[in-house]
């Protein structure tokens, strides 16, 4: 498809200006990229609103999360293959149709069922457009440019979970659930049509069609979709106790055997995993993978605990958290900057070291805590989600060949999706364990014959009898129900100081890395 160069003013010599029809098809990429990892948070403030709706029970309405998270676990290491065979324009064109037509069904579902089908068949087909963008970053851009795109890249990956709780939480607060998924209808089409207009990187190759591993793409999704289903659902069903959570786990375990069985020895494998041959990559995919555990595990805790201790609705928790987002934006172009004039290692050290410190001070975290307390945490977090995300993607997919970062994009992004389920999967773990443990020490240091605990039973349980209500029962309920809230907020610091201890970890990590050497692939388009 032939283009109009519109040449920038200033440009590199040797570097090829970059057209207004590349700036268009990157930019209606990375929209749509923001509305497929939006939707994986979108409904997690309004999951009460969506369950009277659909009249669900307690135990099915996390699968409206769950079903979008294991199908799209499952489509993202696929895209890259996809896309070599299908080409970036149809992959992305049929995604972002497929991602729309979806989001229209949900908003019609009459019952719980229809809508984990639907969401599943959203995850899945919206896994493709993310990938995507990353490998477009690397591979369509001159190298003067990758910094502000890195940029753009990470600020969309990181912001539009942190705000997604805020963005659903409105929409549902002021016009209806079903608005969650209609809102993605007219941008998608939008989408679709600008996508096959304008995107024209690479072209198909439907011969690899004949060699496509249908075993293997099996045994992945297998693998892959019994690994996030264990970790969304272990702790909830007491991990190994549960025969459920046993048998999908020995499923998972065979599934991945096969898998990487099949991958290496397939002619065409489902996901190719030469990339990790690359030091930088392999380097660059754990801190993606820890980055998850942040992004994800903090976008979680604050609502969780907004919502419990202080009883904030869906609007105002978003209102609170808004202050990740904004600081988020703001830092974006600052990191690009930073990233072309500072050394990458010395950068995601900082990075690390501030949301060590972000996550410390929440440590101090008490009942009385709301929004003024957090404002600080929450504006550090988002400057060091930014410092960390853009020297991450340069040093793992600015040192690949061409031809490896579309499937290297579909991994790396892979990593970041499983650290935030395994993230999420050791936080709720370690909430559950040291609440316990609080409880039991709370409990053993009450002395019963304490004159002032007897005194202030008596008081409140005068209250109670006052209105005609067994004082001595109520009494001793919000006692224990003290205690109870105190062991939670307890376990709560627990948590926030074992994360902040990991990012110290990683900031020391850090020091030891090689630096990134030159980039492998080609200025220029």
């Amino acid at each position: 498809m032939a283009s109009t160069t519109v040449t920038v003013s200033t440009h590199p010599p040797g570097e090829e200006p970059v057209s207004m029809k590349t700036i268009i098809a990157f930019t209606v990429m990375v929209f749509g990229m923001f509305m497929a990892i939006l939707d994986i948070q979108v409904v997690s403030a309004s999951l009460s609103e969506i369950r009277a709706g659909l009249a669900a029970g307690a135990d099915e309405i996390s699968w409206v999360q769950t079903s979008y998270l294991i199908a799209e676990v499952v489509m993202v290491p696929l895209s890259g293959t996809l896309a070599r065979v299908l080409s970036t324009r149809v992959l992305f064109t049929v995604s972002a149709a497929g991602f729309t037509l979806s989001s229209a069904l949900c908003a019609t579902a009459t019952s719980i069922d229809q809508m984990i089908i639907y969401r599943a068949f959203q995850g899945f087909i919206g896994g493709g457009m993310i990938p995507s963008v990353f490998a477009a970053a690397f591979t369509i851009f001159p190298r003067s440019h990758r910094n502000t795109v890195s940029a753009i890249v990470g600020l969309i990956a990181t912001l539009a979970p942190t705000i997604g709780p805020t963005v659903g939480g409105y929409i549902s607060h002021v016009m209806s659930w079903h608005w969650l998924f209609l809102i993605n209808v007219f941008p998608g089409i939008l989408v679709t049509l600008l996508a096959w207009q304008y995107i024209d990187f690479d072209k198909p190759n439907f011969r690899l069609m004949k060699k496509f591993d249908w075993w293997g793409l099996l045994f992945m999704a297998v693998f892959l979709g019994c690994l996030e289903y264990v970790l969304e659902e272990g702790n909830g069903k007491d991990w190994f106790e549960d025969p459920e959570i046993v048998m999908l786990t020995a499923i998972m375990a065979l599934g991945g055997i096969a898998f990487f069985v099949r991958v290496f020895r397939a002619e065409f494998p489902v996901v190719d995993l030469r990339a990790y041959t690359n030091s930088n990559f392999a380097v660059g995919s754990l801190f993606t993978f820890m980055v998850g555990i942040a992004l994800y595990g903090l976008t979680y805790l604050y609502p969780l605990y907004l919502a419990r201790i202080q009883g904030y609705d869906a609007l105002r928790i978003g209102e609170t958290m808004f202050i990740s987002g904004l600081s988020m934006f703001l830092m974006a172009p600052i990191a690009g900057r930073l990233a072309g004039v500072v050394d990458l290692r010395v950068m995601m050290g900082i990075g690390f070291a501030l949301f060590a410190v972000s996550t410390y001070m929440i440590s101090g975290i008490t009942a009385d805590w709301g929004y003024d307390e957090l404002v600080v945490p929450q504006i550090l977090r988002g400057i060091s989600l930014m410092m960390c995300m853009v020297p991450i993607n340069n040093i793992a997919l600015g040192t690949l060949p061409p031809e490896r970062i579309n499937n290297a994009s579909g991994l790396f992004n892979l990593m970041r999706n499983l650290g935030g389920a395994v993230g999420l999967a050791i936080i709720n773990t370690v909430l559950t364990q040291r609440t316990d443990f609080h409880y039991t020490r709370l409990s053993e240091s009450i002395d019963w014959g304490n004159h002032s605990v007897q005194r202030w039973l008596g008081a409140v349980g005068h209250n109670y009898d006052a209105h005609g209500l067994d004082g001595s029962l109520a009494s001793l309920k919000q006692l224990a129900g003290m205690v109870t809230q105190q062991s939670w907020l307890m376990a709560f610091a627990d948590v926030f100081t074992l994360l902040a201890c990991g990012f110290v970890l990683l900031m020391i990590l850090t020091a030891f890395l090689k630096k990134p050497a030159t980039a492998g692939v080609k200025d220029g388009h």
